[in-house]
């Protein structure tokens, strides 16, 4: 494929701070919660302490002391993230992968879908725009809109889950589609899922996912890949219940009070996406390959474990300080379960290291993460939070349980006496036990808890085809033949009659 040429002009700075970031909330969308349409998600209880989380993140920009770790100038003279543009060595791959380590850590790996997530996909727009021909100047322009601010994006690739039995293009009535062309642009509608975070975002990228086939002839009005902004008239955001708007205190829910990342799905109603938005339009073959050609998978899947990794350390280390404060860290058999945690938290760091040292080709010459290997941690990625989760639950016990309802208690003056000796712990006192342990509890058995094991068992594609995809890539690149071989080798040493192979003749 074509390189494109890097720009030789002047060095383009326009990175958002955290209050650019906030001030570019304050629009037109259309988001709605219980019933109400939010008419500031900067404000509102459900999403305020988010906004702030990822607001952040933009502030880090500019902060001396992360400035060089999380940003550089890509090829096009433009100062952005390093994981917003497309990488081209070993020592660029692994500075992406420590600037989006570094974002994880200021949330504790528990929110997945910063902006750097998009990036999977948007980056490679700079490398390879000439993919999207006769859209490709699209690409050009939203590469460097992106870019140039970090732009917050999020995505809907999913259909909901109706009549699933039937093609896509039998189910009109729910599954986004054309509706009319017009000259500013398209008229679409249906619904598209999951938007992780989408009330929080700049814009949502649209696409259909890798375990759709859109059949050509028939399903040209759904082959569509576009960008919309999330104030596009027509558009509702309809989110799930506010895990932040419940959350009791910061003392109570530390994680799910300001790293809610509230997940909805977004409804196109005779929206118009205007041209200069499309990078596939009415291309069942664009529509289904861009996931592949775009190196989407290989980036995400190293945005994730990376991710992931930041928060296995944080339920290491939550693990051992549990163990600690309930005296039971001494224990033959408890060294053996954080030992397995940590094992987890390793692995995955280790496949991150190698996806990106042992990389391959990706759009307009550029290196990407290894896909093999990137298809190798999503099936493990899927299965260590519940394995971790369950190791924690059986080693702490009832000890999450064993905590005051609210911090009202401890501020009672006639409780409190009794809550400094009752709720100690080994080697601290109670506040320090019961703090910890409403930490233990958010992470794991509140309702925030419980979406993250169903978002790390599900957000990267069902069980079944996490499987199937390592399968697929071990015999793209020859590795199931030479486990293959290997097995007919030990076979051709001997026949019924004894060895063949002369070494034991």
């Amino acid at each position: 494929m074509k390189t494109t040429e890097p720009s030789r002009t002047a060095v383009v700075d326009e990175l958002m701070t955290g209050a650019e970031y906030l001030e570019s909330l304050r629009d037109d969308r259309a988001v709605y919660l219980y019933g109400e349409r939010i008419p500031d998600v900067t404000s509102h209880p459900a999403f305020r302490n988010a906004a702030r989380s990822i607001a952040r993140l933009y502030d880090s920009f500019h902060d001396p002391a992360t400035r060089d770790q999380l940003t550089m100038v890509d090829r096009h003279g433009i100062r952005t993230h390093r994981f917003f543009t497309a990488s081209y060595s070993v020592s660029e791959l692994l500075a992406a992968r420590d600037a989006i380590a570094l974002w994880s850590r200021l949330s504790y790996g528990f929110m997945g879908r910063t902006p750097d997530y998009k990036a999977a996909f948007m980056a490679t727009l700079g490398a390879n725009p000439e993919f999207y021909a006769p859209y490709d100047e699209n690409g050009r322009q939203w590469y460097r809109r992106y870019a140039s601010k970090a732009l917050f994006m999020n995505h809907v690739l999913i259909n909901p889950p109706v009549d699933r039995n039937k093609p896509v293009h039998e189910v009109a009535d729910v599954f986004l589609h054309v509706v009319r062309e017009t000259d500013a642009g398209v008229i679409v509608s249906g619904a598209k899922m999951l938007a992780t975070g989408s009330a929080l975002t700049n814009a949502t990228f649209v696409a259909q996912n890798s375990a759709v086939s859109l059949e050509a002839g028939k399903a040209e009005d759904f082959a569509l890949v576009f960008i919309a902004p999330m104030d596009t008239p027509g558009t509702k955001l309809l989110c799930r219940p506010s895990y932040e708007k419940n959350a009791h205190s910061p003392f109570d829910h530390p994680l799910s009070s300001r790293f809610d990342e509230n997940d909805s799905v977004l409804i196109f109603d005779n929206a118009l996406i205007p041209w200069e938005n499309f990078l596939v339009y009415r291309d069942t073959q664009r529509a289904n390959s861009f996931y592949a050609a775009s190196g989407f998978f290989n980036r995400y899947n190293f945005q994730a474990g990376t991710r992931l990794a930041v928060k296995l350390d944080f339920m290491t280390g939550l693990l051992a300080k549990g163990l600690a404060i309930n005296g039971t860290d001494g224990f033959r058999g408890v060294q053996a379960a954080l030992g397995e945690v940590t094992a987890w938290r390793t692995l995955l760091w280790a496949m991150t290291t190698a996806m990106a040292t042992e990389p391959q080709e990706g759009p307009g010459g550029s290196l990407m993460p290894r896909g093999d290997y990137a298809a190798t941690l999503r099936m493990f990625a899927t299965s260590s939070w519940p394995t971790v989760k369950g190791i924690v639950e059986n080693v702490l016990g009832g000890a999450p349980l064993v905590v005051p309802s609210g911090r009202e208690d401890l501020a009672n003056p006639e409780l409190r006496p009794l809550i400094d000796q009752y709720y100690r712990g080994t080697g601290s006192t109670a506040l320090e036990r019961i703090k910890l342990f409403k930490l233990v509890w958010d992470a794991l058995g509140t309702e925030f808890g419980g979406r993250h094991e169903l978002y790390e068992r599900n957000y990267a594609g069902n069980h079944e085809q996490v499987r199937v995809d390592v399968v697929n890539f071990a015999r793209r690149t020859g590795a199931f033949d030479q486990c293959i071989k290997l097995v007919d080798d030990c076979l051709a040493d001997y026949d019924l009659d004894g060895w063949v192979n002369k070494t034991w003749l």
